[in-house]
C-alpha cells in the first residue's frame, strides 16, 4: 500500500488556500499525498489547485464535484478515491491550514505501529500548547463538544477540529460507503459509524480511537462557520442519536454499514 494521503475539501478557497506552504511540505515530505476535492467553487480555487499540483510533481490533485455538496461529501469522495488508490492512512485537513501541516506526521505517528485506526486532533489549551480560538467559538465549542459526547457516549474532547488521520483497515470503507445523513456535524457521524461496526464485532471504539493534543492551531479569518451552524449542529446531533439509541432507526441504520 502506499503511505498517506490528505484529503483537502475546497469551496471558494482562492484566496485562502496557502498554496506556498503545500507546495513547500510537498516537496520535502514524499510520502505524503494531497487530494483537493474543489466542491463546486464559484471562484477561481481551481486555479489555486493547479497550482499546487503544477508544482508537486504528482504529489498532489484534484478532484472536481459538478456541484456544491457540502464539507461532508466533499471529504467523502476525497476518501473514496484515496481507498481505491490504496493509501495506508488517509485523512482530512482544513484548507486554510488553520492546523499547520507539520502535524500530519504527529497524528500519522500514533497510527503507525499501534492498536488505533483513528488519530484526532483536538484543541486543547494547555501549557506549552499555541491554540488561538475566538473565546465565542471556544466556549460554544466546549458546549458542542460535551452533546456530542453525550450523544456518541464517547468521552471526546473535540469532534470538530478539521484534522484527522485514519488507518486504511476493514472499518474505513463501510465508514464512508454511503453519504452523511449530516453536513456541519459528519465528523460526529463518522465517529457513529466506527461505534456501530465495533459494537457488530463486540469491540469498543474506545480501543481504536485516540484524540492528540495539536501544539498550534491558528483561527484564520473568513471560515464559512457561523453562529447559526450551532443549533443546526444540535438537530443533527439529534439525529445521530435516534441512529445510536432509537431501536428501529438503528437496526436500519446498522444494516445500512455492512458494505
Amino acid at each position: 500500500m502506499r503511505n498517506s494521503a490528505i484529503v483537502v475539501p475546497c469551496y471558494n478557497e482562492f484566496d485562502r488556500l496557502p498554496k506556498d506552504q503545500f507546495v513547500r511540505f510537498c516537496q520535502s515530505n514524499t510520502d505524503i499525498d494531497f487530494i483537493f476535492v474543489n466542491d463546486g467553487s464559484t471562484d477561481k480555487t481551481h486555479e489555486a489547485i493547479a497550482f499546487v499540483e503544477e508544482r508537486c510533481g504528482g504529489k498532489a490533485r484534484g478532484i472536481a464535484l459538478g456541484k456544491n455538496c457540502g464539507k461532508a461529501e466533499a471529504v467523502r469522495q476525497g476518501f473514496l478515491k484515496a481507498i481505491d488508490e490504496g493509501f495506508s492512512y488517509i485523512g482530512y485537513w482544513d484548507a486554510d491550514l488553520s492546523t499547520p501541516l507539520e502535524s500530519i506526521r504527529k497524528l500519522r505517528t500514533e497510527l503507525e505501529g499501534k492498536k488505533y485506526s483513528i488519530a484526532m486532533g483536538s484543541r486543547v489549551k494547555l501549557l506549552g500548547r499555541s491554540i488561538e480560538r475566538m473565546a465565542a467559538r471556544h466556549y460554544l465549542g466546549r458546549v458542542f463538544a460535551t452533546f456530542a459526547s453525550l450523544t456518541l457516549g464517547l468521552g471526546v474532547y473535540d469532534t470538530q477540529c478539521g484534522a484527522k488521520i485514519f488507518r486504511n483497515d476493514h472499518f474505513l470503507r463501510p465508514v464512508f460507503s454511503l453519504p452523511f445523513s449530516v453536513k456541519w456535524t459528519f465528523d460526529v457521524e463518522i465517529l457513529a459509524r466506527y461505534r456501530v461496526i465495533c459494537e457488530r464485532e463486540g469491540i469498543s471504539i474506545r480501543d481504536l480511537a485516540v484524540e492528540y493534543p495539536l501544539e498550534t492551531w491558528t483561527h484564520v479569518a473568513g471560515s464559512k462557520v457561523t453562529p447559526a451552524d450551532f443549533f443546526i449542529g444540535s438537530f443533527e446531533l439529534f439525529r445521530i442519536c435516534l441512529y445510536l439509541r432509537a431501536p428501529v432507526f438503528a437496526r436500519v441504520y446498522a444494516a445500512q454499514l455492512r458494505g
